[in-house]
């Protein structure tokens, strides 16, 4: 199992959702966070007076996975998350040793 996690602007988050239910897969969990890279941030103007956001709002998703699955999903991710501009976000995918569903106490595959 892997644990995917990625982190795109907010804007994209439903063309990923519907991607990401077009090939089946189930669940996800999303997060609304504030973050930089490359871009590390940029200057606005509010009421005459610029001020830098080093912040940029971003969303997380994380979307646990069987194995064989992965390559499919970091697909469906990238497509529709793409813009080709700075700060389109990263996905980093971990190892997942357990899941549980507590209500019904499945383990692994069958939790997910």
């Amino acid at each position: 199992m892997k644990l995917v996690s990625a982190i795109i602007k907010p804007f994209k988050l439903d063309d990923v959702r519907e991607a990401i239910a077009a090939i089946g897969i189930e669940g996800m969990t999303v997060t609304e966070v504030k973050g930089f890279g490359r871009q590390k941030g940029h200057t606005e103007l509010y009421r005459g007076a610029e001020y830098q956001v080093d912040f940029l709002p971003k969303v997380k998703l994380e979307i646990a996975i069987k194995a064989e699955d992965l390559d499919m999903l970091i697909e469906a991710i990238t497509t529709a998350a793409h813009t080709g501009k700075i700060g389109d976000g990263k996905i980093f995918v971990v190892d997942l040793e357990h899941a549980i569903r507590i209500r019904t106490g499945e383990l692994d595959t069958e939790a997910l």
